[in-house]
């Protein structure tokens, strides 16, 4: 029995290690235009999306159809019982004889040659609506890469703050050791110790929240992405060397004209209005086919004493057909076609006044980015100052510890927010491309 719990606990043993193996973290390097690139093919959203582009082409070939001849084909075959005479006041009945069997057999085409221009006007609309399909897959490309530049530079901007505050736990400690020397040579009190390390316990709980918000938007990102969930998304450095378009504010509109999916889509809206109209509009004129049959069929009903014998006649023809309930039918129609024309107009009116405003508040943000970050260099310079300042005054005794303190927690201050206002200038510059459609 001690050889099989042995056994037991070193199977346990390895598959506690197999689990651990399976679970652990692979690192790796992605650029943005990876994670982009990756997005494009795993993306559960852009496949939908893809997915209502193929259902646009399918529509486009079904409207085709009605180009196409239609052709109808009829066989029926009949039991045909005796016939009943009878005098024109019902009386003096009598039976004559029928022959029984009865068949049918029928071919029938025809080619619509005009329609009022319905079925031209309703493949235009269907080639319109796969346009606005594939500017709708644009559309949600770019939502998803903006969302996912979001998070890669969340994580980028952890994982410097992570730098910066093991830096200044390293300083910290230092810090601590010296106050200890002091402290045997009775020139620091307890209590500054304890301020020390009180500051070093803040500065490591930072550290863990940063680590479990890097998880988080990890997370986000591998799901997105279609990764596994082992996996650890590391952002390339080069991202804070992106060359930035020097962008003219007056030209901005015109460029989000050309290249903006929403506005696009809203002024194929409105030309798909347009076509709504024109098919209303055909039902005012009548359809005109060419018409081109054969039947075959027995016995000759049509003759008394009826022919046991088949029939077979052909005939080609034009026919025209009109719906006279149309006169006062189609005025509703075209009166609704009209109303949907004048809000695909105003909707297009709306979408270019909200694309205006986001222009400009994306474009004044990211000046304003650079004008931060210009601050936020200026600031850690000083900072640095004042604490190399302060620091060999406090080893000098010069000045309280809370000085001291003050100062470190304004150099950390300075560093991360350095180091975030960098971050931020690419950040807006990926939001104006967004905004105008280059993204």
């Amino acid at each position: 029995m001690g050889k099989i719990h042995l056994l037991a606990v070193i199977a346990c043993l390895m598959l506690c290690v197999g689990s651990v193996n399976a679970q652990e973290k692979n690192i790796k390097v992605f650029t943005l235009d990876e994670i982009f690139k990756l997005a494009e093919t795993n993306s559960k959203q852009l496949k939908l999306s893809n997915t209502k582009i193929e259902m646009s082409k399918a529509a486009v070939s079904t409207a085709k159809n009605s180009l196409l001849p239609s052709i109808d084909v009829s066989l029926r075959g009949s039991f045909i019982g005796n016939a009943c005479i009878i005098d024109r006041d019902l009386g003096h009945g009598m039976k004559g004889s029928m022959p029984h069997w009865g068949n049918t057999f029928s071919v029938e085409a025809s080619q619509v040659v005009f329609a009022g221009g319905a079925i031209k006007n309703n493949i235009e609309k269907a080639k319109l609506e796969e346009q606005v399909s594939r500017l709708d897959f644009q559309k949600d490309a770019m939502d998803i890469r903006f969302l996912l530049t979001g998070y890669y530079l969340d994580l980028y901007k952890l994982q410097n703050q992570r730098k910066v505050y093991l830096e200044n736990i390293n300083q910290t400690k230092i810090v601590i050791e010296q106050v200890h020397a002091k402290q045997k040579q009775g020139m620091a009190l307890d209590n500054d110790i304890t301020r020390h390390e009180l500051l070093l316990k803040n500065l490591e709980l930072a550290i863990i929240e940063i680590d479990n918000n890097y998880d988080i938007i990890n997370n986000n990102l591998t799901v997105t992405l279609g990764l596994p969930s082992n996996v650890v998304i590391k952002p390339d450095s080069t991202i804070l060397q992106t060359d930035l378009v020097n962008y003219n504010s007056n030209n901005l509109m015109d460029v989000a004209e050309n290249n903006l999916p929403e506005l696009k889509s809203a002024a194929l809206q409105t030309n798909i209005a347009d076509k709504g109209i024109k098919m209303a509009k055909a039902d005012y004129l009548p359809s005109v086919a060419i018409v081109a049959a054969n039947t075959f069929d027995g016995p000759i009903l049509v003759e008394v004493p009826p022919i046991n014998k088949n029939l077979n006649y052909w005939f080609v023809g034009l026919g025209v057909k009109y719906n006279l309930a149309s006169l006062f039918k189609s005025k509703k129609n075209v009166r609704l076609a009209k109303s949907n024309k004048q809000l695909s107009v105003d909707a297009h009116d709306l979408i270019r006044e909200h694309v205006e405003t986001s222009i400009h508040n994306a474009f004044t943000k990211y000046k304003e980015a650079f004008e931060i970050y210009q601050t936020r260099v200026k600031s850690l310079q000083l900072a640095n100052e004042n604490y190399n300042v302060i620091n060999k005054r406090y080893q000098n005794d010069l000045v309280l510890i809370t000085e001291m303190l003050d100062a470190s927690n304004s150099k950390l201050e300075a560093e991360l927010q350095l180091v975030n206002a960098r971050i931020n200038i690419i950040y807006n510059y990926y939001k104006l491309q967004r905004t105008i459609g280059k993204l």
